[in-house]
């Protein structure tokens, strides 16, 4: 074989080497492309990139996933498989196959499904991380959560994950404190730069849907709290009451006796300070009463948080 032919052998051979890793390297741009061609976000999804101030990277791989609501149960449960018994949000569909989000429509709740959204995005965004930037990123996070993050609700989510989805745990790290913790390292902060142009945003609707079950199961704690420390008075006093009833019976027949018996000079002596004993114990019963209506009105507050409590988690809930 002639050294041109030789030449030209080794040329094709490494052209068509670099075109096939050029192919490899371009996989995920061509299927972004197909999954995009004829793609145009809905209005209410175009929202939610816009409100969490996704970046145009995020935007594109929250777009890729053809991201959908849905305030259907069946719809959302058939799209996002888990357990019947467990409360979801959303999912992501791994291999950049959807993301879907459940439509919560209690005004008390806006900012869920931004959370939602964001935090399933930063899902498909992990999975695009090559293995380099994925060790380097999984360092910082468990770095964090070992010595760093104060949060105990978001330890106790971080504690959940890792007896449920032990695989996922840094996965659900990355979607965790990108959307809900204010304040991060630098390097993390540099990092969730590539896909929020102002991380506060998302951060601020977790915190405001957060704080509104947050105030209400502290409101619930105080009233539990008024309720048993008032109950807790009642025995005693109810006891107290008692006693002073049969004393003033003994009495009541130790004054008839005295009439009884004609003597009158000490039962006319005895009927003052009777009736004064009289007298303080309707006070005492009118206080106790005053302090049962104050436990039945307490319940009934209790309950009425207690049932706007339930409601506010019916409207997240989509068990089945």
């Amino acid at each position: 074989m002639s050294t041109s032919r030789r030449f030209l052998g080794y040329f094709f051979s490494l052209a068509l080497l670099v075109a096939t890793l050029a192919a490899i390297w371009q996989r995920q741009a061509v299927t972004d492309w197909w999954r995009l061609r004829n793609y145009n976000p809905p209005p209410a999804i175009a929202a939610l990139a816009g409100n969490t101030a996704m970046t145009d990277n995020a935007r594109h791989i929250f777009y890729v996933n053809h991201p959908a609501l849905s305030a259907d149960k069946q719809d959302f449960r058939t799209s996002c498989a888990f357990s019947e018994q467990t409360i979801v949000l959303g999912c992501y569909i791994g291999g950049q196959r959807g993301i879907y989000i459940y439509d919560v429509t209690d005004p008390q709740l806006d900012g869920v499904e931004q959370v939602t959204a964001a935090h399933e995005m930063l899902h498909a965004a992990y999975e695009r991380l090559s293995d380099d930037e994925k060790q380097q990123i999984d360092a910082q996070l468990t770095e964090y959560f070992e010595n760093e993050l104060t949060d105990e609700r978001i330890k106790t989510t971080i504690d959940g994950y890792r007896q449920t989805e032990p695989t996922e745990l840094v996965n659900e790290m990355h979607s965790i404190f990108g959307t809900e913790i204010r304040s991060l390292p630098a390097g993390l902060e540099t990092y969730y730069s590539r896909y929020f142009t102002d991380r506060s945003r998302v951060v601020s609707y977790a915190e405001a849907y957060e704080a509104v079950f947050t105030a209400n199961k502290q409101q619930l704690d105080n009233i539990k709290k008024q309720i048993e420390t008032t109950k807790g008075q009642l025995p005693a006093r109810q006891q107290s009451i008692d006693a002073e009833q049969a004393a003033l019976a003994a009495e009541r027949d130790r004054m008839n006796s005295l009439q009884a018996n004609g003597q009158i000079a000490e039962f006319n002596a005895a009927v003052g300070p009777y009736n004064a004993r009289v007298q303080a114990l309707r006070d005492q019963i009118a206080v106790y009463n005053a302090k049962v209506k104050e436990v039945n009105e307490l319940v009934e507050r209790y309950n009425q948080l207690a049932l706007a409590q339930e409601n506010l988690i019916k409207a997240i809930d989509n068990r089945l």
